[in-house]
Order: structure tokens, then C-alpha cells, then sequence
């Protein structure tokens, strides 16, 4: 959006600039870009406000997608009020011991049959590229039989959130935080505190600068679980040859 705002404030101050009349008495106008950034100085702050107030209403717009369910908590418990906010962000749930997945259609509209499930914790959770955030996570913090919890290409998580996942220590067994643009190494380490977790996916997280080691440091905290961490191949081949040339060098 923003850079769709930026692109059209170009296009109309090149515009309006080219039009400017240009006295006969004078000498010959400025150059066209000198013209053009002439108008865009002028314009700067203006350009500025309206980004700023888009950064910000963007910004509100994410705090009102993750805020806390405490009503639909209170009058409806803690599992529905998990399972709501879920469907609100547009991600998928399984109740536990129900065979069949809840999800809003690409409209975001869903099934209110979810109400029935009252006092049936969610087994197994899709938040798959929704925008649910640190905040967001507390709306699931009850959730003490949660198992499966997917988390791919969602860009509000980040080491914090991570961090916070210790909630689900005695029942989270699969994990999946592939395609996570803001976590790094540091947000990895706190996965130390999941010992029931059996399966994770870590693929193609740009924030970290060596998946190889991470990968093995993993292995290490997490002995029993799978590790799954694609994407990396060339770094991962690096690794290996810098680390075999390190045996080498210490066998001389």
C-alpha cells in the first residue's frame, strides 16, 4: 500500500510540474527532475503524515485481530473463546476427539457449530500465514491439550512469541514455524522448554545465518524429535565443508 501511495504521488507530481507555466521573460526552465524534486521537497512532509498514518492504521488494525478474547471467555469459556478467535484470523481447528476440521471460507465467514463443542479443548490448531502475533497467543493459553500447532509463513511471529510457546511444554508434540520471516536463533533456543515435542518444522527462515548449527543444536536440546529444515542447502554444504576442513586442519 505504501508503496502504492509513494508511486502515485510521483506520478502526480511529475504532472503538475511539467504543466507549470514558464514566463517568456525568463531564461530556459529548469531541468525536468530539478522541477520534480523542487515539488517533492515541497510536498515532503505531507507524503510523510499520510505514510505515517497508514503505518498506524495498519498497526491498530493488527492489535484489533489479536485482542483478547475476555467476553466470549467469559460467558462462553476459555476453549470457545480459543476456537472464535481462531476462525476470526481465519486458521483452522480440530476439537479433541472430533474428527473433522473448523475453518472460515476465503471470505472469512464460518460455521457457528463451534458453540457446541463447549468444554472440548482444541487438539490441533492451523495458524498458517494469519497475522496472529505475541499478544494474539494468549488467547490459547488454556489450551492444555493442544498437540499440533502449525505456524507457517505467519510474519508476526517472532523470537518473543517463541519464547511464549512454553505454555503448550506438557502437550505440544508438532510444531511448524517454517517461512517465518522475524524469528532468529535466539527465538530457536527457547524451543528447549517443548520436551514432548516429536516433530519440527524450521525450513526457510530467512532470520537465521547458520541452520546448519541450529539444526544440530536442536538435535542436541531435543534428542526425540524430528527436525525438518529445507531451504538451506547451500548453507548447510558450506557448513559441512567448513567444518571438515577444521578436522583437517586440527589433525595437523
Amino acid at each position: 500500500m505504501l508503496k502504492a501511495l509513494h508511486r502515485c504521488c510521483q506520478r502526480s507530481a511529475l504532472l503538475l510540474v511539467a504543466r507549470r507555466p514558464w514566463s517568456s521573460s525568463s531564461a530556459s526552465p529548469p531541468p525536468l527532475h530539478t522541477r520534480l524534486l523542487l515539488y517533492l521537497a515541497q510536498r515532503y512532509y505531507d507524503v510523510e503524515m499520510l505514510m505515517k498514518w497508514s503505518s498506524n492504521l495498519k498497526k491498530r488494525g493488527l492489535q484489533k485481530k489479536n485482542a483478547y478474547y475476555g467476553y466470549t471467555q467469559k460467558f462462553y469459556g476459555g476453549d470457545i473463546a480459543a476456537a472464535y478467535f481462531i476462525l476470526s484470523l481465519k486458521g483452522r481447528i480440530r476439537f479433541l476427539g472430533q474428527p473433522a476440521w473448523l475453518h472460515a471460507d476465503q471470505s472469512g465467514k464460518f460455521n457457528w457449530d463451534f458453540l457446541n463443542h463447549k468444554d472440548t479443548p482444541l487438539e490441533e490448531v492451523d495458524l498458517s500465514y494469519t497475522v496472529i502475533n505475541y499478544t494474539g497467543l494468549g488467547n490459547l493459553e488454556r489450551q492444555g491439550s493442544l498437540r499440533t500447532l502449525s505456524l507457517r509463513g505467519c510474519p508476526e511471529v517472532d523470537d518473543w512469541f517463541l519464547g511464549r510457546l512454553h505454555i503448550f511444554q506438557d502437550s505440544l508434540e508438532e510444531l511448524d514455524i517454517s517461512h517465518c520471516p522475524r524469528i532468529t536463533t535466539g527465538g530457536l533456543a527457547a524451543l528447549r522448554n517443548l520436551k514432548g515435542l516429536r516433530r519440527l518444522d524450521m525450513s526457510s527462515l530467512p532470520g537465521i545465518s547458520s541452520p546448519g548449527l541450529v539444526a544440530i543444536l536442536l538435535e542436541e536440546m531435543l534428542p526425540q524429535c524430528q527436525i525438518t529444515a529445507i531451504g538451506y542447502d547451500h548453507s548447510l554444504k558450506q557448513e559441512e565443508e567448513e567444518e571438515k576442513e577444521g578436522q583437517v586442519e586440527a589433525q595437523r
